[in-house]
């Protein structure tokens, strides 16, 4: 028997607290060498602008799960389909045996998992004070990354800026009542970066979505948003120069993270500018920030080990709550 988890069986589960401490467990075992993951292959169907990635892992030591996530991001979905810009699909197999356990909805995973890893490197290393958020992108991914944010520093002022101002007005609206921080839509990308303790970019922006001259001393960065190669950024070489800069996997960065690949290739910085990978910090072989005056920036393109870990936890849950629905294949 298959258990199948629906969007609305992990909405009643699973909770970003939750998920936080999960991948913070997942990216030590990362860190000491318990996990398997190729390098996700994708496939891009340029005329429609959509990508497919497939993204097997095996985490093992003291999560031990194994599965594959398959992800697309098509650009039309949301204005063309009514549809997610972001599907997927998690499939959770038992490491026993291989056998089949769980086919769970990934789009949801999706958002949260990836707050859920900004929420880990936030709090290695965000300053401890910082209290004031500059969100960049309106959709579901700027939520669950505020989300994350606000369970790891006490956050009392957002504002998010948004190319259609309508959808940072709904942004708003929605992360007020979610929050008792005070949430204000940014009239400009440079006032969403100025006075901001935490940048968030969370956009499908091709290009930089500020200057890295405008960031203050101390600023941390989470970059979570477009890559798939060089050429596609959201944070400009000034910036990436300027700062203390961690990765959830080097490996990975350096073929899909243009905010690292373009700089590296116009000369600013070197592949030795990454100066650690998420699991060293977790798992306390780094520091994620030195002094309180750096600027740190971590750069995440999403990983299979935070999906299978996550799904575990969630057929965990959805066992023990009686949710899901039970098929043979």
């Amino acid at each position: 028997m298959v258990l199948v988890i629906t969007r609305k069986d992990l909405e009643r589960v699973l909770t970003m607290k939750e998920n936080i401490a999960i991948l913070e467990e997942a990216f030590r075992e990362h860190a000491i060498g318990n996990v398997k993951m190729p390098i996700r292959p994708t496939i891009a169907i340029e005329d429609v602008g959509g990508t497919m990635a497939y993204m097997p892992a095996y985490v093992g030591g003291k999560i031990n799960a194994l599965g594959i996530k398959v992800v697309s991001i098509f650009r039309d979905n949301p204005t063309k389909y009514n549809l997610p810009l972001i599907l997927g699909t998690v499939l959770l197999n038992d490491p026993k045996t291989g056998a089949p356990l769980a086919i769970i909805d990934g789009g949801y995973l999706t958002a949260m998992r990836t707050g859920a890893t900004s929420g880990v490197a936030t709090k290695y290393m965000a300053r401890k004070d910082a209290e004031t958020v500059g969100v960049f992108g309106a959709g579901v991914q700027a939520e669950t990354q505020l989300l994350a944010v606000a369970e790891v520093r006490e956050i009392t002022n957002v504002k998010v800026f948004d190319v259609i101002k309508q959808s940072a007005e709904k942004y708003c609206a929605k992360m007020q009542k979610a929050l008792s921080a005070k949430v204000t839509v940014a009239n400009s990308a440079k006032e969403n970066v100025e006075g901001s303790d935490i940048i968030v970019t969370a956009t499908t922006s091709k290009q930089p979505v500020f200057q890295g001259e405008w960031l203050k001393s101390g600023t941390h960065i989470n970059g979570i948003g477009s890559h798939f190669g060089a050429g596609i950024k959201e944070v400009d070489g000034s910036a990436v120069k300027r700062a203390r800069v961690v990765v959830d996997s080097r490996e990975a960065c350096l073929k899909e993270a243009g905010d690292l690949i373009d700089p590296i290739k116009d000369g600013l910085i070197s592949e030795n500018h990454i100066y650690a990978e998420l699991g060293e910090v977790v798992a306390g072989k780094k520091k994620g920030r030195i002094t309180d005056d750096e600027i740190t920036f971590f750069k995440s393109v999403g990983l299979a080990l935070e999906d299978v870990s996550t799904a575990l936890r969630v057929f965990e849950l959805a066992k023990q709550h009686n949710l899901g629905t039970s098929v043979t294949l």
